[in-house]
Formats: structure tokens, C-alpha cells, sequence
């Protein structure tokens, strides 16, 4: 079985002007520099297309993915920031436990000197200050207090505190009430009138108790703080519970002076963001064991977040480097690719017009040689008669030269003629441009008409049965009826000449999609495959004794793509073909007739 499809043919009907979407998909050659801009117009928007895709599926993720690791990566940088300053000051405040822990007992350890006396002397109390010197250069002076808390020994820079009474002073009180044996005081002034610190430990002998005490300088204390400290621009000070500044950068204040931040002591440890003069500071904490003082750490933000911000910003400007390439890289491909594409496109229309010409010339010379070889049958047939007749005039062929057969002779003459004047009006006909002439066409009507002209002469020597499978609700079309009965005429008659002697037509309309089809179908020979291709050329017949010019077809063809439509012929050799006529249906006129008012 093989089917052919005239709508090809549709192909070379000139489209309205104003119908832009439909002309899109002819070719016309003459349009030939519009139909290369077109292309060119294509491929420029496939580009801006690609293009748009690049961006919304690559730059726009990756911005999205940049943007989130950006805001994890800062969450991240602060927490870290924090955690190594809280490190610092955990680090320090084990540091100061430490050396405060030493000192104290440096203090215990003269009790259990070799020269101890409850009673000691001035040379004592001097080898006393000494040993604490040896460990310590931060001591100042060292005292000996008996259970009443007179200092009974001294030795150090200020001896007018030798026999003074210590038993109001609130660091004896402490020590003497507390259970443990040392104590650690926070800054005061005391009998001196200077800041300092003192270390004191008590021993108990008989039952009573005597406290050895040596005070530390303050500014040696926060020497050895600055020493201990690490870190860019991170200031280390040392504040008690009440806010009172134990140690203290002499630039930042003075001993004995507030502080900014008072640590919680519900915490041992933390960070806190804190504003100083509108500057954002991080400010790490951590109470010290030995003594209720807080070591405080505090580093700017932008100093404490430097080195990962810089991170940050190579991390950053990175990315957008390596995106800006790839980007490029992409976009350079694509604009490769699809000017490759557009060459190819260019030049695939080119040849596309190459093969259109090449196919109108074939054509061309395929109709010339149609044309010149079905006149030159009726005139070779119009010499042979004439010479016939002359042969029948000369006397010595002694041939019936009567009327009667001299007119049989011109008869031959005359159907020879007739027959050549018959094919140059086809042509004509094939040629010539119709004037729209649409009416109203009621296709079943038109069917049995022209069925019942045929039974009377072409169908007549035969035994073919009509059967009829029409809608009867199909609605009418716009078209010229005298070419619509052409059509139906010309295939009708091809059908009958299919079969030999007995068959059957079966003709069937309805309507689908907008669309009228009529089925012609018949019982006949059918059509080889190797001739399916060629029913609708001009001239091309296989009826052989002259009963066929080859132009049925072809006129039927042309006449249904001038009405819109299509041919379809499905044909199976030996049991038969049929042709499906596929016209356009008016949607108004279909209304109308299922209206009727």
C-alpha cells in the first residue's frame, strides 16, 4: 500500500500579504533576500534565547549559591572572631591564676623559713623581701602580723607602717574571718596612700593566728599582663565584681577607676558585643579562680574579623573572576555554534533554491516533452491520412478514391485535429488565471451529478456499482462548482478505467476538522509504487491505444490546491486505490445551514 500526498502542492499558492504566520512557512524563491533575513532574524533571537538561558541557568544559581555561603561564611567569621578572642582570655585568666597562685605561695613558703621567729627581726624580715624578690620583682615589701594584727615586722620602702594595727583594715578582717588560709585583695590605698594590691597568707601557732603579707606594684602587675597578652590591638584589663578596675592600661584609666562593662557573674566566660565611641567592639570575659576579678579581653570588630574578611573578599572576587570567565567562555561557544549554525541554515536555503530551480526546469522539460509528444501523435496520424488520401486520388494504386471513403479518411483527419485542439485547451486551461466565482457548492449534490453523467457514457460498457456513503449533514463549501465537478469527473473516470469489466466505486463524504473529505474508492488494478509518484505529472498515463492525455490528474490537482485543499491516494496493486479529496469547509455557511432562520 502507498499513499501520496498532494498538499505539497499547496506550497506554490501565493499567500495573502497580511496572513504573516502562513507565509512563514513558504518557500518563495523571489523572497529569497527576505527569506535570508529571516534566517538571520532566527538565529539572532536563538541567541539572545541561549543566552538568557545561560544566565538564569548558571549565572542566576550561582549567584543564589554565592549569596548563601556569603551569608553562612559571615555567620561563620563572627562566631570564629569571637571564639578566638574567648580563647585569648581563657588562655590569659589560666596565666594570671597561675601567677598569683605562685606568689601566694612564695608568701606561705617564709613561714617554713629556716629562720622563722614569731618575733622577727629587722635583718629577718630584709632576707624575707629578698627571697620574695629572687621569685618576683613585682614585690614591694613584706609584713608580720601578730594575732592582735600589729605588723611586728617590716621590710620594704615605706617603714613608717611598722607597728601600725591592721585589725579595721578590711583585707585582715577578711583573711582572719575566711577559712581559707590566704587571701588576695582587690586595689586600695590603704595606710600608704597608693594604689597596690596585697597577698596575705595565716598560720596558725599555739592556736592564735599570724598572717605574713607582701604587697605586688600595680604597674609591675600590668606589665606582666601586657606581656601575657597576644593578639592585634586587643586591650587586657582586670576588673572586679563591683566594675572597679584591678589592672589597667594607665592610657585607658586609672586603677581603682570604672570600667565600661561589668562581666555577669553568673558566667564564667563569654563574649559580648559592646559599642565604644561608635565603634563596634567583641569583649571576651573569664572570672579568675584565686581572686573574684574578671579578665576582660576587648579587640575591635573590624581588627577581630580582618584577616577572614580579607578571606572573604579574595574568596569572593575570585568566584566572580572564575564566573565572569566561564561566562565568557559560554557565550563565545554559543556565539560559535549558532554563526555555524546560521552558515549552514544560509547556505541550506541556497541550496534549497538551487533545487527548486533545477526541479522547475525538469518539470519544464518534462511538459515540453509531454507536449510535443501528444501533439505529434494526432499530426503524424493528420500526414498518414493525407497521404492516404492521395494514395486513394492517384491512379495507379487503383485505390476506392470515392466520396464516401475519402470522407472516412478526412473523419480520421478531423478526430486528429480535435484531439490536438483538445490538449492545447487543457493547457490553456492549466494556465490561465480563474476569476473567484465561489458559491455555495452542496458536494453530495454535486457527487450524484456527476455520477449520473458518467453512468450514462463511461460507465455504460461496464458493470460497475455505485455505493454511496454520504454525510448527510455535510456542510456546504465555497468553491466554483463547474471545476469542483471536473475533479470529481476526472477521478470517477480514472476509477472506471481501473476496472476491467466488474468492480465497485465506493464513494464516501464527511466532514473532521473544518475540513470535507470525499473518498473515491475502486475495485481496479491499483497503482504500482513506482508509478504512485508520477499520477499527478502533466502527461503521465498508463492507458495505453490513445484513450488518455495524462492530464486528468494533474487538472484535478490543480484545481483542488487553487480551492485549499489536498489530494491522498492510498493504493494497494491488484485490489485497488483510493483518492481522498480534502477541502475547507466555511464555518459561517455551516452555521447558517444549522440555523436556518
Amino acid at each position: 500500500m502507498r499513499v501520496w500526498d498532494t498538499s505539497h502542492l499547496l506550497d506554490d499558492i501565493p499567500q495573502k500579504k497580511d496572513d504573516v504566520s502562513d507565509a512563514e512557512h513558504v518557500f518563495d524563491p523571489i523572497d529569497s533576500q527576505v527569506n535570508v533575513q529571516r534566517i538571520r532574524q532566527h538565529f539572532k533571537q536563538l541567541r539572545t534565547r541561549l543566552v538568557l538561558g545561560l544566565i538564569l541557568g548558571f549565572l542566576l544559581p550561582n549567584a543564589l549559591l554565592s549569596a548563601y555561603f556569603h551569608f553562612q561564611f559571615t555567620h561563620t567569621l563572627m562566631e570564629s572572631a569571637k571564639l578566638n578572642l574567648a580563647a585569648v582570655a581563657e588562655s590569659q585568666k589560666n596565666t594570671i591564676d597561675l601567677y598569683l597562685q605562685e606568689r601566694v605561695v612564695n608568701i606561705y613558703n617564709l613561714f617554713h623559713n629556716r629562720d622563722f621567729s614569731l618575733r622577727p627581726n629587722q635583718e629577718q624580715m630584709d632576707n624575707y623581701l629578698a627571697t620574695l624578690l629572687q621569685f618576683n620583682d613585682g614585690f614591694v615589701d613584706v609584713g608580720f602580723f601578730d594575732p592582735r594584727g600589729i605588723q611586728i615586722g617590716y621590710a620594704g620602702p615605706h617603714p613608717k607602717l611598722l607597728g601600725r594595727n591592721y585589725s579595721k583594715e578590711q583585707w585582715y578582717r577578711n583573711l582572719i574571718k575566711e577559712q581559707k588560709s590566704y587571701l588576695i585583695s582587690d586595689i586600695y590605698m590603704g595606710f600608704r596612700k597608693i594604689p597596690h594590691f596585697t597577698i596575705a597568707t595565716k598560720q596558725q601557732f599555739n592556736g592564735r593566728p599570724f598572717v605574713m603579707r607582701a604587697t605586688l606594684d600595680p604597674d609591675k602587675f600590668y606589665i606582666f599582663l601586657r606581656a601575657i597578652s597576644h593578639g592585634k590591638d586587643v586591650e587586657t584589663t582586670l576588673i572586679n565584681r563591683k566594675g572597679q578596675y584591678q589592672v589597667v592600661d594607665p592610657g585607658r584609666s586609672q586603677a581603682i577607676g570604672s570600667g565600661d562593662f561589668i562581666p555577669p557573674a553568673s558566667e564564667s566566660s563569654g563574649v559580648k558585643d559592646i559599642e565604644r565611641d561608635d565603634q563596634n567592639m567583641l569583649v571576651a570575659y573569664a572570672w579568675l579562680t584565686e581572686t573574684p576579678w574578671a579578665l576582660k579581653a576587648v579587640q575591635p570588630v573590624a581588627v577581630a574579623q580582618a584577616g577572614m574578611m580579607k578571606t572573604r573578599l579574595v574568596l569572593t572576587i575570585s568566584l566572580v573572576i572564575i564566573s565572569v570567565l566561564i561566562s565568557i567562555m559560554v557565550y563565545l561557544t554559543i556565539k560559535k555554534l549558532v554563526s555555524r549554525a546560521q552558515r549552514m541554515a544560509e547556505k541550506g536555503h541556497q541550496l534549497q533554491e538551487m533545487l527548486a530551480h533545477a526541479s522547475k526546469l525538469a518539470s519544464i522539460g518534462e511538459l515540453a516533452a509531454g507536449v510535443a509528444h501528444e501533439i505529434n501523435n494526432p499530426l503524424a496520424i493528420i500526414m498518414a491520412t493525407s497521404g492516404v488520401i492521395r494514395d486513394m486520388l492517384n491512379p495507379e494504386f487503383e485505390l476506392d478514391h470515392s466520396p464516401e471513403a475519402i470522407y472516412q479518411e478526412l473523419f480520421v483527419i478531423d478526430a486528429a485535429a480535435n484531439r490536438a485542439k483538445g490538449i492545447t485547451r487543457k493547457l490553456q486551461d492549466m494556465g490561465k488565471s480563474r476569476v473567484p466565482s465561489v458559491v455555495e457548492c452542496d458536494v453530495n449534490s454535486l457527487i450524484d451529478e456527476v455520477v449520473g453523467n458518467l453512468k450514462k457514457v463511461e460507465f455504460k460498457p461496464k458493470h460497475i456499482d455505485i455505493i454511496y456513503q454520504l454525510a448527510p449533514d455535510l456542510p456546504p463549501i465555497l468553491a466554483e462548482p463547474e471545476p469542483l465537478r471536473q475533479v470529481f469527473s476526472n477521478i470517477l473516470i480514472n476509477a472506471g478505467d481501473a476496472i476491467d469489466d466488474r468492480g465497485t466505486i465506493t464513494i464516501t463524504s464527511g466532514y473532521k476538522e473544518a475540513m470535507v473529505s470525499i473518498t473515491i474508492a475502486d475495485t481496479g488494478r491499483g497503482i504500482p509504487q513506482e508509478n504512485i509518484q508520477r499520477i499527478f505529472s502533466p502527461f503521465f498515463t498508463t492507458k495505453g491505444g490513445g484513450r488518455g492525455t495524462g492530464l486528468g490528474l494533474s487538472i484535478a490537482a490543480s484545481i483542488v490546491k487553487y480551492l485549499g485543499g489536498t489530494i491522498k491516494v492510498n493504493s494497494i496493486p491488484g485490489t485497488g486505490s483510493a483518492f481522498t479529496i480534502l477541502l475547507p469547509a466555511n464555518s459561517q455557511v455551516k452555521q447558517s445551514i444549522k440555523t436556518p432562520l
